[in-house]
């Protein structure tokens, strides 16, 4: 540093100057000998993909290309019909076909609504690009002056023209036509496809569409067929099952436009013969919602909930979503035809056309003979023994065999029977004998059943959901400071008396409710703090166990005996099934060898 200072001190100030110029005039021809490397040659610069190199821009207007130029631009998202499947697990038992199909029907709406959007986005910049080069060619007194009319463009058209001939009608020529009937453009359009679910009443299809609608983003409605009727009449018009999808949308058309419609206790609108008068409530709906499941314009009125104004001054508006801009009685046009509809209803002696076209009547000697009432109903849809081998056959889909759990200990395991549900075999044919018009079956091409819910089931749906029945009736007691529980003995007790009612999962908690109703008089405000439900407590022969404060081990001690005494039970009927049939000790020896 100090020699530098000291040359510097010394050298001139032009000799210092032509120093740096010849410097600087070195230095460039140096480095412009030297090969500079290409971006495309450069192997760090090379894809993993392919032998082309790849460049940094970006072109949002043009396809992608390389590896990935084929995939989807939506991408995966979060729903998943696997993912819908285990939420529905969570809330209703069994029911694992139609699980199935509420979930891939959705989620293909979920992927209908992502491409219509995704079309929609290309056509507004497509219209934003033609707009642009429109106004890249536009006169420059029109941009000056926006009054100003637009320029005629003589030779826009007609290049290739006399220009004497200009004042002659130009002739249609067959370029024009062809662009009239050019596909080249058309982008695909991917139609819904409705659902009808059917079942006996009480198995789940009301909560696994309102299970849905609590879990997705988009909004849906439930709407009760019993008080449609036709256009005129004393009841709701059908199109008020939009209005109801357009409140629980918060108003938005858009939203609506997208939303998904489930019509509850559709067989209630089957067409009847009547003797006299007309059938407002049958047929003549069923001809209203054709146009609507399949796509129309719907007029919605939008009308302030009937919560929100009570008497007496209160205002219930609180927690409702705020009213559409403009007036009471505003009118909105909604297209239907993106909406998703979801049917459901119990079709009661359906399976009996399905019997009928099968030709397995009840006539003759060993037939089963049918009865009217609700549980033998109920259980006449599910067949077992050779009807059920027989209806196996010819199964609509595919079942996967069932495959055996390893055994390696030989433990003795009870063969649950196969059931098999008349209404999987359901045609178009037996729902237009039960009085549904080909019109409106044809437009709902997914249909799915139900099947009813034996007493193992029933036990289920005691216990396993997190809404269950037993979790709410213990979580009342807990807001009471007492603990309630349950024995096994107990849930199977009140599992059996409920599907002796033919009401499905609803006879449940008529049956809890009968049970406890003494027990929830008499134990608030009181000194009991434990309840105690036992089989016995079921059958009606005794009230419930009652323990005082500070009897916390005795109440332990009576559960702990009462579950010994129902495995007890348990295990002595399946020794009795196992010795079923042995006439001798040496054959009870070889059935307890082999496994049976």
């Amino acid at each position: 540093m100090i020699l530098r200072r000291r040359l510097a001190v010394a050298v001139s100030p032009q000799a210092r100057a032509s120093y740096l110029a010849l410097y600087s005039i070195s230095r460039r021809d140096f480095s412009s000998s030297r090969p500079k490397p290409s971006a495309y040659n450069r192997s760090e610069f090379r894809s993993d993909f392919s032998g082309k190199g790849f460049t940094s821009f970006y072109e949002p207007d043009q396809p992608t290309r390389g590896p990935l130029g084929n995939t989807s631009n939506v991408g995966v998202g979060h729903i998943t019909p696997k993912v819908l499947r285990q939420h529905l697990d969570q809330f209703v038992v069994d029911q694992d076909r139609a699980k199935v199909v509420l979930s891939v029907a959705v989620h293909e709406h979920y992927l209908r609504i992502q491409e219509l959007e995704r079309q929609k986005q290309e056509q507004d910049r497509l219209e934003a690009q033609a707009q642009r080069r429109a106004s890249a060619s536009r006169h420059p007194v029109e941009d000056e002056y926006p009054g100003q009319p637009e320029t005629a463009a003589l030779w826009k058209h007609h290049t290739d023209r006399d220009p004497s001939s200009y004042n002659e009608a130009p002739a249609s020529s067959p370029i024009e036509h062809e662009s009239l009937l050019d596909t080249s453009a058309h982008q695909l359009q991917i139609e819904k496809s409705n659902v009808l679910i059917l079942g006996p009443t009480g198995v789940g299809k009301t909560l696994m569409c309102k299970t849905l609608a609590k879990t997705l983003g988009f909004p849906i409605s439930m709407s009760d067929c019993t008080t449609f009727t036709q256009a005129g009449y004393i009841g709701d018009d059908v199109e008020s099952c939009i209005a109801r999808l357009f409140s629980a949308a918060n108003y938005d058309i858009e939203a609506t436009e997208h939303g998904i419609i489930v019509l509850d206790e559709i067989d209630k609108i089957a067409g009847t013969k009547l003797s006299y008068g007309k059938d407002v409530g049958g047929e003549g709906v069923q001809q209203a919602l054709l146009k609507i499941i399949e796509g129309t314009t719907v007029q919605v009125q939008a009308k302030p909930e009937r919560s929100a104004s009570r008497p007496g001054g209160a205002s219930g508006s609180g927690s409702q979503p705020p009213g559409p801009g403009g007036g009471k009685g505003e009118v909105y046009n909604i297209r239907t035809d993106n909406i998703l509809f979801i049917c459901t209803g119990a079709f009661s002696n359906l399976h009996k056309i399905v019997l009928d076209r099968k030709s397995m009547g009840s006539m003759g000697f060993g037939a089963s003979i049918r009865t009217s009432n609700a549980h033998a109903a109920a259980d006449g849809v599910m067949l077992t023994g050779a009807e059920a081998e027989t209806f196996k056959k010819d199964s609509p889909f595919f079942v996967p065999p069932e495959i055996e759990a390893p055994n390696p200990f030989g433990i003795r395991q009870r063969k649950r029977e196969d059931r098999v549900n008349v209404l999987d075999h359901v045609q178009p044919a037996d729902l237009q004998k039960f009085g549904m018009i080909p019109e409106l079956i044809g437009r709902i091409p997914t249909v799915c059943a139900v099947s009813a819910l034996d007493e193992e089931a029933l036990v289920r749906v005691l216990t396993e959901p997190k809404d269950s029945l037993i979790r709410q009736e213990e979580h009342k007691s807990f807001l009471r400071s007492i603990e309630l529980r349950f024995t096994s003995g107990a849930l199977h007790e009140i599992a059996r008396k409920a599907s002796k009612m033919g009401t499905g999962a609803r006879g449940l908690r008529h049956v809890v409710d009968q049970l406890l109703l003494q027990a929830k008089y008499e134990t608030p405000g009181s000194s009991v703090k434990h309840i105690l439900v036992t089989q016995e407590v079921a059958l009606l022969k005794r009230a419930p166990l009652y323990f005082q404060r500070g009897q916390s081990a005795a109440f332990q001690a009576a559960h702990a005996e009462e579950e010994e005494q129902w495995e007890e039970g348990l295990r002595s009927k399946e020794d009795t099934s196992t010795g079923a049939g042995v006439s001798s000790f040496e054959e009870y020896r070889k059935v307890g060898a082999v496994g049976f």
